[in-house]
């Protein structure tokens, strides 16, 4: 029995690095979802597809066929099926819904992607792996860009930013009106006071723009209309 499989470790690093490739482009967009995650799921998927194969009695692998002597059947697929329907769980965890917005869609298809990308590698299938990891962070870079630049007035293509300012508390009446008259949704406002000092508050809120543009002149005005301590305006991805 050998203690120590080349193989093995060959195929557990290839996903390790391709589940990183996939991951990172996540991470650099700020989702909960990324690095660990997706290096994690692309692992585990990889192991599963081992001990389909491997692990027990009803596996075939090059000149070594073993078949169960109680069924006669050569079943490889019994737990790699497995990971289909339960990475499921995974990704329903990174879907977000507000209202009529849903949040963490393309996340949650990403460690689906993931998880197949470990299967391949747990298979020995490399070729498959290496080329679905480059056309997967392909879609998730070139075709965000093309829609910015060639579908523009979509509606899929709204921006949507969170707004977070440290201000006089008499400032936030005056940094509603401006929302209000300024952006197209506002949503999950808050305002609460500081409990260090009751005269400052934190203002929060998020909103919708259709020309990302507007996004400079939006924090502009806001610093001109109050005397805020810190504000803060961050894209929210999908």
């Amino acid at each position: 029995m050998e203690i120590f499989n080349l193989d093995f470790l060959i195929r557990l690093t290839v996903a390790l690095a391709l589940g990183f490739t996939l991951g990172l482009e996540r991470e650099l967009t700020n989702k909960y979802a990324g690095l660990r995650t997706h290096i994690l799921v692309c692992l585990g998927a990889c192991v599963f597809t081992l001990l389909s194969i491997y692990g027990f009695p009803t596996f075939a692998a090059g000149d070594n066929v073993v078949v169960d002597q109680a069924t006669g059947i050569r079943d490889t697929a019994r737990i790699a099926a497995q990971i289909v329907t339960g990475i499921g769980f995974i990704g329903a965890g990174t879907v977000l819904r507000n209202g009529p917005m849903v949040f963490g869609l393309t996340t949650a298809a990403t460690l689906w992607m993931a998880a197949s990308i470990g299967m391949a590698c747990g298979a020995g299938m490399f070729d498959v792996a290496v080329i679905s990891t480059i056309i997967s962070v392909g879609v998730l870079t070139v075709i965000r860009v093309f829609e910015r630049q060639f579908l523009p007035n979509s509606g899929k293509l709204c921006r949507r930013f969170k707004l977070s300012i440290y201000c006089n508390d008499e400032d936030t009446k005056k940094i509603y009106e401006y929302l209000i008259e300024k952006v197209d949704e506002i949503k999950d406002l808050t305002h609460k006071k500081l409990i260090e000092n009751p005269n400052k508050s934190k203002f929060t809120a998020s909103f919708t723009l259709t020309n990302k543009k507007h996004i400079d002149e939006l924090y502009s005005e806001l610093q001109q209309i109050t005397d805020a301590d810190s504000i803060s305006i961050q894209e929210m991805y999908d």
